[in-house]
């Protein structure tokens, strides 16, 4: 049986070929420990520090330390959580934004459970920060201040230079999810204190994460034990893991342009083919490897149910999990009728464009049929 065609890569993305034949020798024969002291478990750590300066390398910039965690919801709950244990008595205060993913919603609302102040800013109906509302919010003295490079649902691509300046300005700490927009999308890592990435959103395997952090920048551990990473992050690391996420990484630098180049290509095609709907969020500032769309009338989940043949979603997978609606469509002041008719489609680096014509043929056709059928 035909695979379904693709198209959620904001939820992951198929990991490359040089990943997975990277990544075999250290699921099979070189297994050791990365913490051992035989040769073997050198061997292991000497190639956990390769991929880690790959990494290190794709984020650009200078200085920092990169930790490895086992996903970005580690990296964004350590940065805030362990960042926010060392703020000083009058700062302790954090604003973010109502579009942010749930790992950072979720987790500055158990923060103001502990005693700090929360602030949770509106956007622009384009999804845009609103950066007048950032300056008011970090007048009142602010320890940090977390804003996410592209959403995940909308691919809007936040100021995070202009957000950035104004915390540090104020004398805050910023925290960057740079998720869905690492090696995508210009990242002002020198504007940064913080960065959360993750493997499986750029072509590499799940279970693997970094949070990078800025020299000078202190935070307490998320995790104890073994003291490993630097005593800060305890925990056996996965070679095998961390290869990939690195080979992942340097695909990242080599295909940057190519990549763009195919994107743009994707883009400009299906915008062409989708005739009826409306696109969510900025058509300027944007990743145009997330299509965010609504049409009047058509029922989203329905049409997900239908088109088997294509593998598409209403939003963010991490949502539709949790049964929670989508806070990103609401907070861009979108009635429920509109979130409901709301679809998300990914593409990157693997999808032709006659995959993605037959998938908006078949799409279009589907949303036809169920507009046809309630007039």
């Amino acid at each position: 049986m035909k695979p379904p065609i693709y198209l959620d890569y904001q939820a992951t993305t198929p990991v490359a070929p040089e990943v997975a034949a990277a990544m075999r020798p250290w699921l099979e024969t070189h297994f050791a420990n990365p913490h051992s002291s035989h040769r073997m478990g050198r061997e292991a750590a000497a190639a956990v520090e390769v991929a880690r300066g790959r990494v290190r390398a794709a984020l650009g910039g200078e200085g920092g330390r990169l930790h490895f965690t086992s996903g970005a919801t580690e990296a964004i709950n350590w940065a805030l959580k362990g960042a926010s244990a060392r703020l000083p008595a009058d700062r302790r205060r954090i604003v973010t934004f109502a579009t942010e993913h749930a790992a950072v919603l979720d987790t500055v609302e158990w923060l103001g459970t502990q005693g700090f102040d929360i602030e949770i800013l509106p956007v622009f109906v384009d999804g845009l920060a609103m950066n007048e509302s950032v300056a008011e919010a970090t007048a009142i003295p602010t320890g940090i201040v977390a804003a996410m490079l592209v959403n995940n649902e909308i691919g809007v691509i936040q100021p995070v230079a202009e957000i950035a300046a104004l915390a540090r300005r104020r004398g805050a700490l910023f925290l960057c999810d740079a998720v869905q927009g690492f090696g995508r999308v210009p990242l002002p890592l020198e504007s940064c204190d913080m960065v959360a990435l993750s493997a499986h959103k750029v072509h590499g395997p799940k279970g693997i994460g970094a949070l990078w952090v800025r020299d000078g920048v202190e935070i307490d551990p998320l995790l104890h034990g073994g003291g490993q990473e630097g005593g800060l992050r305890s925990g056996t690391l996965s070679p095998a893991l961390c290869v990939g996420f690195g080979e992942a990484a340097r695909l990242l630098e080599e295909r940057r342009e190519v990549d763009h180049a195919h994107v743009e290509r994707l883009w400009s095609l299906a915008i062409d083919l989708l005739p009826g709907w409306t696109l969510n969020g900025s058509a300027e500032a944007r990743y145009k490897g997330n299509l965010s769309l609504s049409r009047p009338g058509v029922d989203a989940a329905r049409l997900i149910s239908e088109i088997r043949q294509v593998a598409f979603s209403a939003g963010s997978a991490c949502a539709s999990g949790s049964g929670r609606s989508s806070h990103v469509l609401e907070a861009v002041v979108w009635p429920e009728r509109a979130v409901r008719s709301t679809i998300r489609l990914g593409f990157g680096r693997y999808t032709t464009e006659a995959e993605l014509i037959e998938a908006l043929t078949l799409l279009n056709a589907a949303a036809n049929r169920q507009l046809d059928f309630a007039s």
